[in-house]
């Protein structure tokens, strides 16, 4: 059997398919609702998580750039060690006074060489063990954090496992309605389910007001929604709009209560007899 082509359904079949469509997507959202904020809190977790893990490779980085000056600094002593030992025992050879004097300053210089890496390896090492303490602190609430992501993870888990099945039909269902529909209208829809703070693209009519914005339908729009021969937006909120009997929804009438008809008294007028005149005298 030829599958029937969506641009030729009748206004009413389309107009029905997409309130399926709408009922079906409502449930799957209610199913996810049932988790609450609990994907989103899991998602913060790993995003924090990852952000902490970037800071302690950047700390673990600077510690051993310290770590590498330490070394460097530390090298740069035995060397300026070594020449103030060489410059020593130049100082015995000298011949005349300005060889002394330039000895003698260049044991000074490498002396002071010496006490400037000294001072710079102190600093250095002042900071690796600040590094060090702000590290551990980064990686105490790694692990926290890491904790509160596996029972967060454990209860969505869990969640998602009751409501997997209801919603892997649900959503298979959602497929096989939005094949009947016409490509353009089930663009629209989504549009305006997207945009719609509730989720809704289609409502009936409620006690002559837009179901999705409460705003009042003139009598006229009413009519035209109760005919079915186009589809009509609410003016105000872009939704489109369905009858509530077409959608399967019956709606109470508000019971108006009886006006007692108050009866008019009537009046009986009585007709005087002749026996009721009075004789006059002759």
């Amino acid at each position: 059997m030829a599958k029937k082509d969506p641009t030729e359904m009748p206004v009413e079949e389309r107009l029905k398919t997409l309130y399926q469509l709408q009922a079906t997507l409502s449930a799957i959202d209610e199913k996810r609702a049932l988790r609450g904020e609990l994907p989103l809190e899991v998602q913060d977790l790993e995003d924090e998580i990852e952000g902490l893990t970037t800071r302690v490779e950047k700390i673990q980085a600077d510690i051993n750039e310290y770590e590498r000056a330490v070394s460097q600094k530390k090298g740069e002593i035995e060397t300026a060690k070594a020449s103030v030992e060489r410059y020593k025992t130049q100082l015995d050879e000298v011949k005349n006074n300005r060889e002394y004097d330039t000895l003698s300053k260049e044991i000074e210089f490498q002396s002071l060489e010496i006490e400037l890496c000294n001072k710079k390896i102190k600093e250095a090492t002042f900071k690796i063990e600040e590094k060090k303490g702000e590290l551990a602190q980064n990686q105490e609430i790694i692990d926290d954090r890491r904790q509160a992501l596996e029972v967060k993870k454990s209860e969505l888990d869990e969640i998602m496992e009751e409501t997997r099945t209801e919603e892997e039909k649900l959503k298979q269902k959602v497929k096989e309605l939005e094949v009947k529909i016409e490509p353009r209208l089930l663009t629209s829809f989504k549009r305006i389910r997207k945009n719609a703070r509730n989720g809704l693209g289609i409502v009936y009519v409620q006690r002559d007001a837009c179901g999705g914005c409460f705003n009042k339908i003139p009598p006229q729009r009413q009519l035209d929604i109760k005919m079915h021969k186009k589809i009509i937006v609410c003016e105000y909120c872009g939704r489109i709009m369905i009858d509530p009997e077409l959608a399967g929804v019956k709606i109470e009438k508000p019971v108006v209560e009886e006006k007692k008809t108050r009866k008019r008294a009537i009046r009986k007028t009585v007709k005087k007899t002749d026996d009721e005149v009075p004789e006059t005298e002759a």
